[in-house]
């Protein structure tokens, strides 16, 4: 046999082997009481933004299960939920519809989310031509202005420049003195400290610990899984 064909067929025989499951989350419990604002921290491939998908309902648990009560406004991956033949104003009427807002509720909040996102001028230019920080800057907007009782965000707030990163930690501030609940993947541990009151700290798919923040990271009462 050549070298390809021993790799190819041990690649095959692992593809087959069933107990070579690679589980992404396993385990993992945990409660976010309404009005919470906690913080998901770990390494790249902890499971920080699968487990923000699964509280979306973008996909579905293997195993286990995951109750939400309340509207969830999220920003999870750049562009999505965006079709890309259509236009910033269209794909916010889209977005709200998939939240369950009427085109009247969207209307209303049009000017305030084309505003925060400074994209007057490309509101109707289709989002196949947004650069990603206009992306983001949509994204967030629609996120934080349909009526959510609970914000979902992810590192993608990264994407965006130093300026927009201020404005939209500001107006997650301004949401979580209103009472709404907040999910927020980060690794910066400055701006976990800064908005969360509890983090969760996740590695290799598993919750290592969970606490209250203080200092810049968990308080010293964790408690370990």
């Amino acid at each position: 046999q050549s070298v390809q064909e021993v790799f190819l067929s041990r690649a095959k025989r692992d593809i087959q082997d069933t107990s070579k499951v690679l589980w992404v989350l396993r385990d993992v419990s945990f409660q976010v009481d309404s009005g919470e604002t906690v913080g998901f921290i770990g390494p790249n491939g902890a499971g920080k933004s699968t487990l923000l998908k699964l509280i979306a309902k973008i996909i579905e648990p293997t195993s286990g299960k995951i109750s939400v009560d309340g509207r969830i406004g999220a920003l999870l991956e750049l562009g999505a939920g965006f079709h890309p033949d259509l236009t910033g104003r269209e794909n916010v009427y889209l977005n709200g519809s998939m939240m369950g807002l009427s085109r009247k509720q969207v209307r209303q909040k049009m000017d305030e989310i084309i505003s925060f996102a400074e994209l007057e001028r490309f509101i109707d230019v289709p989002v196949k031509h947004y650069s990603s920080g206009m992306y983001v800057r949509l994204g967030f907007s629609v996120a934080v202005h349909t009526l959510p009782r609970i914000l979902l965000v992810d590192e993608v707030l990264a994407v965006g420049d130093q300026n927009f990163q201020h404005k939209c930690l500001e107006r997650i501030l301004e949401m979580k003195q209103q009472g709404v609940t907040i999910c927020f993947v980060s690794h910066d541990l400055g701006s976990v400290q800064r908005l969360c009151s509890q983090a969760i700290w996740l590695e290799d798919g598993t919750v290592k610990a969970a606490g209250a923040v203080v200092g810049g990271g968990l308080e010293d009462d964790v408690h370990p899984h």
